[in-house]
């Protein structure tokens, strides 16, 4: 009976010392489990904002000299100021360029009724209605004006520089596309004031869209 005792004791000890290892694999288990899980997560935080996404936005607004100079020689400074709807939500919009005051040739511009303005040196703001903050820089600016029309069609491709709130650490492209007409002009029959309608499209990588 001793001897059996002594092997029953032995027995125990054993099976507790296999149970803690199995417990102690499935804790292992459990752990790499909620590590994969955590990868994942992560993984898909990460893809929400790295997506690219296409945009498409409407706008109305208006045109004018610019009390902000920058300092281009050879130019003036133009100001718009808009609002509009799309992809990203309700949102106003000012761009401040730099115009030069000579024309340039276009192949795309040309007649004895048009002339072309080429333009570089811009950036412009997004406000939307959460209070989120896209900014950017304008990269080239066309602008066709057709005196017979009357109307002026221009286009401003933009690099999108950042932002604040869901546009945070945003990049990507966007194009604006628009037609202005003469609201006003000075004294000497010079046009000072526009009203523009038009479209911004392109693609906005990272940040927090939704």
């Amino acid at each position: 009976m001793a001897g059996f005792a002594v092997r029953l004791r032995l027995y125990q000890q054993e099976g507790n010392k296999l149970m803690e290892m199995i417990s102690s694999k499935r804790q292992e288990k459990a752990m790499k489990n909620i590590a994969t899980v955590a990868l994942m997560l992560n993984l898909g935080v990460a893809g929400i904002y790295a997506q690219q996404r296409s945009v498409n936005m409407t706008f109305s607004g208006t045109s004018a000299n610019s009390t902000i100079n920058l300092q281009q020689p050879g130019t003036s400074n133009s100001e718009d100021n808009s609002a509009g709807n799309g992809t990203l939500g309700p949102f106003t919009f000012r761009n401040v360029r730099a115009i030069p005051n000579a024309p340039q040739p276009s192949s795309s511009c040309s007649g004895p009724t048009k002339i072309h303005f080429l333009s570089v040196v811009g950036s412009g703001v997004f406000h939307f209605q959460d209070g989120s903050l896209l900014t950017v820089n304008l990269i080239q600016g066309d602008d066709c004006i057709d005196f017979a029309a009357p109307v002026a069609h221009c286009t401003m491709t933009f690099r999108i520089t950042g932002g604040t709130g869901r546009f945070t650490g945003a990049s990507g492209t966007l194009t604006l596309t628009e037609a202005v007409v003469v609201v006003l002009a000075d004294a000497f029959n010079n046009p000072v004031f526009f009203a523009a309608t038009g479209e911004f499209t392109g693609t906005v990588s990272g940040g927090a869209m939704h």
